[in-house]
């Protein structure tokens, strides 16, 4: 029975140990990134480790046609597990940030993630099952000054994961949306994020974050957030405050 997960974003980080998790359980991978050399390293770790099939793809999901040249790559070859985990962040006020790199934001986040669900999907909806995990994150409970379009782009994220499952379900196709607290990556390096308060919180493994994602993916959860805590605040008290005092609230946690 084929069991082949494409992941994105695999390099390093979440994304890294979701391919080793897969693995662990006796999956093929396709991983994608823009660093070659760190595909290549983790595909001869888990091929060792293992015993299964890793094909590497290096390419930039960001440019206007990363998802459909990594589609095409694909040469028709069956997916039953997307692991959307491509994506960046960025620190500073937004007018005050350059727009190429919000905008660039916008295009890894939001739209390779979607054209890789509608172009893999359809194909999974076709074949009569698949699972869809797209990583968004917290930010996507509340506005975000300072990080204004990153978690935008993850309110985005889950809205759409939630929808599409509604769609999909029924054609034997789950998708969930895995909405992680503060993960320690590089993420925070490559945001601008060192010395915030969110960043001086301790984060979370990414991977017991990976783990805890893919496991809700199995299980067809809609949304999974893996800090119990953080799952209350987010769902039981932060609609209930003040819009302006949630702003100011997680103004002061980006904040350096």
């Amino acid at each position: 029975m084929s069991n082949t997960a494409l992941i994105t974003g695999a390099s390093s980080g979440i994304g890294r140990e979701f391919a080793r998790y897969h693995a662990a359980k006796g999956g093929d991978l396709i991983i994608t990134a823009r660093r070659g050399d760190a595909l290549d390293s983790l595909k001869a770790e888990i091929e060792a480790a293992h015993g299964v099939s890793v094909t590497t793809i290096a390419l930039d999901l960001g440019t206007a046609d990363g998802a459909k040249q990594l589609y095409d790559a694909l040469a028709g070859q069956k997916i039953d597990i997307l692991i959307n985990n491509a994506g960046f962040g960025g620190h500073g006020a937004f007018i005050d940030r350059a727009l190429d790199s919000d905008l660039g934001m916008i295009d890894l986040n939001i739209k390779s993630l979607v054209s890789l669900c509608h172009m893999i999907g359809k194909d999974m909806a076709d074949a009569g099952g698949g699972k869809i995990l797209n990583v968004s994150s917290t930010a996507s409970y509340m506005p975000g000054p300072l990080q204004a379009t990153y978690f935008a782009t993850k309110a985005f994220v889950s809205s759409f994961s939630q929808a599409l499952d509604e769609e999909l379900r029924s054609k034997g196709v789950t998708v969930t949306a895995l909405e992680p607290g503060y993960v320690a990556t590089e993420f925070a390096a490559v945001a601008d994020l060192d010395g915030t308060g969110l960043v001086k919180q301790k984060g979370a493994t990414p991977d017991t974050v990976a783990k805890f994602g893919y496991e809700a993916m199995l299980k067809g959860k809609l949304r999974a957030i893996n800090d119990g805590q953080l799952r209350f605040l987010l769902n039981w008290i932060i609609p209930w405050l003040p819009r302006r005092r949630v702003l100011k609230m997680v103004r002061g946690m980006q904040e350096k």
